[in-house]
Formats: structure tokens, sequence, C-alpha cells
């Protein structure tokens, strides 16, 4: 028995649907909220953005959060294969202090700051107050130019969710709270 990746329910058959890009083996039930994804009898096609579970990758391996992706119990034991967003790492939550007190210690004004990236000085106030995110580029000219990493440290594991499911593992229906 498989568990429908959406409503936790214990499926023997289970229907794989795609909801907003992702793919779900879901129970008969929950068939009507995705569209039904038909699946190729050979893979001798590739396309430029494939995330199939046959492109390669690490069986079993780990998710952003750090929770594993594999069911260990009576799930679908199906693996992940890897994606564009796996080596990513994510943007500090005080970015905007950090950017702040290292601008600070090097004595710069937001002006300063700002000429000597070859950026505004409004950017360099909105980075700071948080109300905007650095794009890729100025992420990398801030750290280099204060000495400063604007990347979160360490591994932090979302534990805020528990599954109802025996296997431990999540389910969109543990997370999701429906209004029929």
């Amino acid at each position: 028995m498989v568990q429908c990746e959406m409503c936790g329910a214990e499926t023997s058959s289970p229907n794989t649907i795609k909801v907003e890009g992702a793919e779900l083996d879901v129970c008969g039930d929950c068939t009507d909220f995705g569209t039904e994804v038909r699946q190729q009898e050979s893979s001798s096609t590739s396309t430029k953005y494939s995330t199939s579970s046959n492109s390669g990758g690490s069986s079993g391996g780990s998710t952003r959060s750090g929770r594993s992706s594999s069911s260990d119990g009576g799930g679908g034991g199906r693996s992940r294969g890897s994606d564009m967003f796996d080596d990513v790492e994510e943007l500090a939550a005080d970015y905007d202090d950090r950017i702040r007190r290292a601008r600070e210690q090097t004595g710069l004004s937001q002006e300063d700051l700002a000429k000597e990236l070859n950026e505004k000085a409004s950017l360099i106030r909105k980075l700071e107050q948080g109300s905007m995110l650095p794009s890729d580029s100025v992420q990398q000219k801030l750290e280099r130019k204060l000495d400063v990493s604007l990347t979160s440290t360490g591994g932090t594991e979302d534990t805020d969710w528990e599954s109802d499911s025996p296997s431990g593992s999540y389910t969109l229906g543990d997370v999701v709270e429906r209004n029929d």
C-alpha cells in the first residue's frame, strides 16, 4: 500500500498528477485536484529542464530543509532527482542587519557604499531596511566589498509540523487546511 501524497490515505493504485508544477502520487479521491501525468515508455528524449527521477542524482537524497525525501516505511520509496536548487545557499534572515553592521564597521555611508558598488543609494537603503532582497550580483558585490556572508549557515530543519502518518513522512494533508 502506498500513501497518498496529498491527503495521506492508503491506496493500492496511486495516480500521478501534476499540481502547480509538482508531481504527486495520489489516491483516486485527490486526482481531481491536478492534471493526470502520463508516464513515457522510453526515456530516449531529454529536455533541457528535465527533472524526472531517472535523470541521475542520488537516491534518497535530502531536501533543502534537511528532511529525507525518501520514505522509510510504507511510502512510495521513489527517489527524487537532482534539480537546479539543490546546491543553492539561502539568503540569511538577518541579511539587512549584516549589511548595515558591516557597512558601519568599514566607516562608509550608504551613499559611499553605493558609489563603490556602482549601485544606487536607494538600493542600499532598501536592503538595509529589509524591504528588498539583493540580486545575486549585488549580493556578491556586497559580500566582497564588506567581507561579510549574507547566506544562512547550517541546515536549519523545519520541525514545526508533525505528521499523522505511521511512516512519519509529510503529506500535503498534514500542512494544508481545506475549506470545503
